[in-house]
């Protein structure tokens, strides 16, 4: 059985290498937004055909940048899961947990290095491209859940059975977010390609029939928002009303879903500027992590009453 003092510092490590995770995610949008995605031509892992860059340009040093994120990210997962299997007994959530973050890792770097040697970045306008992006973002999504849940089963006993009503409700408001979550990539991709220089403009642009794809589904996103923040409020009072003890969990998932929505108000009103998409997508992936996390709450025994 692994020490207080294992759990502690092996939970410290998850949580660092969720957060570095999180920074990976925000610099490959950053990618996205400024066209960079080309930076290193059609090379992939090298980038335009060398090791070392001379005299790059800038779009080359922010995707090389990314690249060498994502190498650094390999590494640190790779850590997480040999930790988990030196800390964590044979059968333990924690090892499950981790390994699938290595999983979805690797299937990472393999979407990631598509997207390049299908030339699916900079000014591609493709709908394949379309498809891509979301295959990376759910899987995306599916990484950062599963680092998420190595870190907290660290220190909370995780769920001993998987099944039932409980389960099919916490998928379902997992499966809404992450529509919610492609939904949004295609609106940000459609922000970067056919960028407009008022509210006005953009709104003439999604009910063009003669308009991208991106545009034309680009008005769906919000409209797709307000419908997952009204069931995931109802989710969470559902869910408190026979569990009281996930009370904080539900206020923080809340909280971050009302400020979510705020923000993406925001971004809509100032034309998607691209420190505000990164603001964005910073919540979104805490919203996501929230709700892991409360939907784990949901399957996890309830506390006993200490009268008992």
């Amino acid at each position: 059985m692994p020490t207080p003092a294992h759990t502690r510092r092996f939970a410290t490590l998850a949580w660092i290498v969720l957060v570095y995770n999180i920074g990976v995610v925000l610099w490959g949008a950053y990618v996205r937004a400024t066209g960079a995605g080309a930076g290193c031509g059609q090379h992939w892992p090298l980038c335009n055909g060398a090791v070392l860059l001379r005299t790059p340009a800038l779009n080359t040093i922010i995707e090389f940048t990314h690249r060498l994120t994502s190498g650094l990210d390999a590494a640190l997962v790779a850590l997480l899961v040999y930790r988990a299997f030196r800390a964590f007994p044979r059968g333990s959530a924690v090892r499950r947990a981790a390994t699938l973050s290595g999983v979805f890792l690797i299937t990472e770097v393999i979407l990631g290095a598509a997207l390049v040697l299908l030339q699916h970045v900079a000014r591609n306008q493709s709908t394949a491209r379309g498809w891509s992006l979301s295959a990376h973002l759910i899987n995306t999504l599916a990484l950062l859940a599963c680092l998420t849940l190595t870190a907290w089963w660290a220190r909370v006993p995780p769920p001993v059975r998987i099944g039932g009503r409980a389960a099919w409700l916490a998928g379902l408001s997992l499966g809404v977010v992450m529509l919610l979550g492609v939904s949004g990539a295609i609106a940000a991709l459609g922000d970067t390609l056919f960028p407009s220089r008022s509210l006005a403009e953009g709104w003439a642009r999604d009910f063009d029939p003669s308009a991208s794809i991106f545009l034309r589904l680009r008005v769906f996103h919000p409209a797709i928002a307000v419908l997952a923040a009204m069931w995931i409020t109802g989710y969470a009072a559902s869910v408190t009303s026979r569990r009281p003890d996930l009370g904080p969990r539900a206020w923080i998932l809340l909280g971050l879903v009302a400020t979510q929505v705020t923000a993406g108000l925001a971004n809509l009103l100032l034309n998607a500027p691209v420190w505000m998409q990164l603001v964005h997508l910073l919540l979104a992936d805490s919203v996501w992590i929230a709700l892991v996390v409360f939907c784990s709450g949901t399957l996890e025994p309830a506390p006993v009453p200490a009268d008992r």
